[in-house]
């Protein structure tokens, strides 16, 4: 073979399904009607090895009020006076989550369960409601009725007893909304305890699946911003200490939380789950489109790519992802400077934990707005 035609070959490899060789999963941080009247999701599925999706109230949102495509629906539930804009929104949510779960059914038999979720998240009013999270994960679980859901759960000081006692019961979890390493460890433990429960229970562990949804852009959004600040007044030897964490901080933590899943999932305790069948709750990288357009568009997924990780795309990025990613094992790359970043990070008097804390307050925050926002859009089509 000459050069040439080894090079249109190598063209010729779509990055995102490349992934997989890799042992990263793709999924589409997106829903949307249309997904499935035009067969987009299944040409997603066989061209770009599309193999799972999420869903929160912002996408939800979104596709409500940039479209038409739930205007009959809503229309045609205008004259049940037993709804409310929440009951509502629920029904054409279940629909779209139970035909994305559908297609993606393929993909979760022939993984034997590893992947070909779909997320559906509880309502952001209970982030702080342990009981109540708890009643409505039921719920949802039970009206999508499909194996291949996940419901998401805020990884809270309120959704973490929640999220443990739900994988006691034996429902799928994608606990979200996490920044800081010493929550993905407690999340983690829980996903560990709450299997060893549903065990002893008598439950089939090997048809369990959890993911841990851990935030990435964000952290270098509101780092760069401090840094930023900070350069103004910085003396000389502080400033390349300061310039050095520009874009650094968010792969860093996320490089680190991964070499915890490798230490958590590595131990006897773990052994004794997986012997019986159990998978490991894989590390979901989320947030991973680029905010700063100083930054390569596909730095989040480029620089966090390994073995039993899952990166959810929002469409831009996947896009873009498409036509330049270069996938690599970058995950496990250069692990002593990402703890070097974090170091020069509490040198700089830049605490961590003040930064990841104010992060999960906001996020909470900004998913009850967002839906607020979805269920005002509901009203609106439903007039």
């Amino acid at each position: 073979m000459n050069p040439s035609s080894t090079l249109e070959t190598a063209k010729a490899v779509n990055p995102l399904k490349d992934l997989l060789n890799y042992g990263q999963s793709v999924w589409l941080d997106y829903i949307r009607r249309d997904l499935f009247t035009t067969g987009e999701l299944k040409r997603l599925i066989a061209e770009d090895g599309l193999r799972g999706m999420t869903s929160n109230p912002a996408i939800f949102e979104k596709a409500i009020a940039d479209s038409d495509y739930y205007t009959d629906l809503l229309q045609s539930l205008k004259s049940r006076t037993d709804l409310d804009a929440t009951g509502r929104y629920e029904i054409l949510a279940i629909r779209d989550i139970q035909d994305a779960a559908d297609a993606l059914r393929p993909v979760y038999d022939s993984s034997k369960r590893r992947d070909g979720y779909v997320s559906l998240e509880v309502s952001p009013y209970l982030a702080n409601d342990t009981q109540n999270t708890l009643e409505e994960a039921r719920r949802l679980w039970k009206a999508v009725n499909r194996e291949n859901l996940m419901v998401k759960v805020p990884g809270t000081k309120a959704g973490i007893p929640a999220f443990q006692q739900l994988i006691s019961e034996g429902i799928n979890i994608n606990v979200t909304l996490l920044f800081a390493q010493e929550v993905y460890e407690e999340v983690a433990e829980a996903y560990i305890a709450g299997l060893e429960q549903f065990a002893a229970k008598g439950g089939d562990v090997n048809r369990m699946a959890s993911v841990a949804s851990f935030f990435i852009s964000r952290i270098d959004s509101s780092v760069d911003a401090t840094v930023n600040a900070k350069l103004k007044t910085a003396s000389d030897p502080e400033k390349s200490q300061l310039q050095s964490l520009l874009g650094k901080v968010a792969i860093a933590n996320g490089k680190l939380t991964y070499q915890k899943y490798l230490q958590i999932f590595g131990t006897d305790r773990w052994k004794k789950l997986a012997a019986k069948g159990a998978q490991t709750q894989r590390v979901l990288w989320a947030s991973t489109s680029t905010k700063n357009p100083a930054y390569s568009d596909v730095m989040y997924v480029e620089e966090l790519i390994g073995p039993d990780t899952v990166n959810t795309i929002p469409p831009n990025t996947f896009d873009a992802f498409r036509d330049h990613g270069h996938p690599r094992q970058s995950l496990t790359e250069n692990i002593p400077a990402a703890q070097q970043t974090m170091d020069t990070l509490a040198k700089v008097g830049i605490s961590i934990k003040d930064v990841t804390d104010k992060l999960t307050a906001d996020g909470v925050k900004l998913f009850a707005e967002a839906f607020d926002k979805l269920l005002a859009a509901v009203e609106k089509s439903s007039k």
